[in-house]
């Protein structure tokens, strides 16, 4: 069974749409956009050009944005909801990228 190709490329525009509405307060907000939601952007429009190395830089990105949001659920419990919203999107995001590599390193070998 395989996975949909789209599915990460819609995580990462989730991810963005998240931290845009996150931070829309923010008097620092042209930074976030420029940090927290344009590199998932432009890694979802990557993934859906079957550039080969978006995956692997959406899954160290994710590792970013996972321990981001960890730190804000810990130190700001206001801010929990969107910091888990994060949380879960990072690490869909690790285990999307990654699965390609877990089942041909994991799964069962097909007999010759």
């Amino acid at each position: 069974m395989t996975r949909p190709r789209w599915l990460p490329a819609l995580a990462l525009l989730a991810l963005a749409a998240l931290y845009a509405l996150w931070f829309r307060g923010d008097r620092h907000y042209l930074a976030v956009l420029l940090v927290f939601c344009l590199p998932p952007f432009l890694l979802a429009i990557g993934h859906l050009l079957r550039r080969p190395k978006a995956p692997f830089w959406a899954g160290v990105f994710a590792l970013f944005w996972f321990a981001h949001a960890v730190m804000v659920a810990w130190s700001r419990p206001a801010e929990a909801g969107y910091a888990w919203g994060g949380i879960v999107l990072s690490v869909g995001l690790v285990l999307m990228t990654s699965w390609p590599a877990l089942r041909a390193r994991f799964g069962r070998k097909r007999a010759s």
